[in-house]
């Protein structure tokens, strides 16, 4: 476990620097003429009034996010059914409430995402909204839209449907007080044990979402396991610098989101709409993944297999666990990220999503902080009500391609924020050797990953020869967190 490091200096102004990584990835930081005023309206309620199939806030719905989370977009609740266990996932009905083509919804399209940097966050939709009228927020009636699903036996979905709901979430809880409760390593929280019906729902939807990994597994979908450095903030200054442990109440929440989004695609498809799909596709360099396989004593085939590469990871994630981390790493990097891309309501086979091994999967269970999932809430409300389409295929095909555009933009904003944190926490360990692994080899430069703690930066001695995946040991030459420079050379 990584252990704190203490700051050396705070000096610098991190609030100043995430502002001015956005205006030159040019993110607007004001919201247009005509914002405020919608805003007011919303808020006095002089908006159009939402007409819902149920009234579904008697059941015990609980949300589980980070401990600082407000944009609370989804809660959950599960039952026992024939032949399995019968899951609701509540998404806020943003749709509702931001009008298409209104101000507020112009910027959220040109903006495509909230962005998270270590000293501020900026919304896609005002705080008054995201985090409070259209936030399922404990205690307080919601519109919704429900996918609901049965997780067979097998951990396979069936008896999918959406349809639009009244909901209550009865408990917001956390991923750092569920989780340990769930892996058996401490007590639950007040909120846990106050209630026996909480508990007993927690309980089946883990049990629901075991089964569904399992199958995902069995199908090929990727399982990393590796953690992110967190910055430890205190009034707007870095105290310290720690890793993210992944536990079981994050990778309960990721499969019910994973069915859920898997439910929209498949439901959509169905209905021969046209929609957003969230791909990764098959990995170009994927010799160079079988190449590192080969160095582990795995055997992959020479055509992109997930289910292949899945089994080599489980393995060497069993016998070299020191080790794993690295391998991961190189792995992820090599597939490459997610993208947006248009799926034709008449398109027999839309492209599917490589590390999830899924056919059918679209980005919408996050309508308060990402664009494409408001995009195809507004898709989905219009197959419920049998409505012609609110977007034409060219139109998706153009707001894809934006979010596309802006999901790379925002990773630089938030990477660079990310790297500054961590000049300033090694500020004070230049000199130390740390064991990292390639991450890129571009025309800019080559970039190692240390492990502990888990930052980027720049090879600067030693790049000669290199490629993704190699182990290197490196040691620490320079920082500088205006520059957001983290230089590393080959020991």
């Amino acid at each position: 476990m990584l252990a704190l490091l203490r700051m050396s200096t705070n000096h610098f102004d991190l609030a100043a620097a995430a502002s001015a990584e956005l205006t030159r990835e040019h993110f607007q930081l004001q919201r247009p003429k005509g914002s405020d005023e919608q805003l007011a309206a919303i808020l006095a309620g002089r908006v159009a009034p939402v007409s819902t199939q149920q009234d579904l806030r008697g059941l015990p719905w609980s949300s589980i996010d980070n401990d600082t989370s407000r944009d609370l977009d989804q809660i959950e609740v599960a039952e026992r059914a024939d032949g399995g266990i019968r899951i609701k996932v509540a998404i806020a009905d943003v749709a509702a409430v931001v009008a298409q083509g209104s101000p507020l919804d112009n910027f959220a399209r040109d903006q495509t995402q909230t962005i998270y940097t270590a000293v501020h966050n900026f919304p896609m939709l005002p705080n008054e909204l995201s985090t409070g009228l259209t936030s399922l927020n404990e205690n307080e009636d919601r519109a919704a839209i429900v996918t609901e699903f049965v997780v067979t036996l097998e951990g396979k979905l069936a008896e999918q449907t959406i349809y639009s709901a009244m909901v209550r979430n009865t408990a917001q809880l956390t991923y750092n007080k569920v989780g340990p409760w769930l892996e058996g390593h401490a007590a639950p929280d007040a909120k846990v044990a106050a209630s026996e019906v909480l508990e007993k729902q927690l309980h089946l939807q883990e049990e629901a979402t075991d089964a569904l990994r399992q199958q995902r597994n069995r199908d090929g979908a990727l399982d990393f396991q590796r953690g992110e450095a967190v910055p430890v903030i205190a009034d707007g200054k870095i105290q310290s610098l720690t890793s993210s442990t992944h536990n079981r109440a994050m990778t309960l929440i990721e499969d019910l989101m994973i069915a859920s989004n898997e439910t929209v695609a498949f439901k959509l498809h169905q209905a021969r709409r046209s929609g957003l799909r969230r791909i990764v596709r098959s990995p170009e360099r994927w010799q160079r993944i079988v190449d590192l396989a080969a160095l582990h004593n795995g055997h992959l085939p020479p055509t992109p297999d997930s289910a292949a590469l899945n089994n080599f990871l489980t393995a060497q994630r069993a016998a070299d666990p020191d080790h794993y981390a690295d391998l991961a790493l190189a792995i992820i990097k090599l597939i490459g990220a997610g993208e947006y891309v248009l799926a034709r309501g008449d398109d027999p086979y839309p492209l599917g999503h490589f590390a999830l091994a899924a056919s059918d999967y679209a980005h919408s269970t996050a309508p308060n902080r990402r664009f494409a999932d408001l995009v195809t809430q507004r898709v989905v409300k219009a197959m419920l009500a049998n409505e012609p389409p609110p977007y034409t295929d060219d139109e998706l095909s153009a707001i894809a391609e934006r979010c596309n555009e802006r999901d790379k933009d925002a990773r630089k904003v938030e990477r660079s924020m990310v790297k500054r944190v961590a000049a300033i926490a090694l500020s004070g360990s230049i000199g130390k050797q740390f064991r990292g692994v390639i991450t890129g080899v571009t025309n800019k430069g080559t970039f190692v990953r240390v492990l502990d703690p888990p930052v980027e930066g720049m090879l600067v001695r030693g790049a000669a020869g290199l490629d993704v995946g190699d182990r290197v040991n490196v040691t620490l030459v320079h920082t500088n967190p205006e520059h957001a420079f983290i230089d590393f050379a080959k020991t």
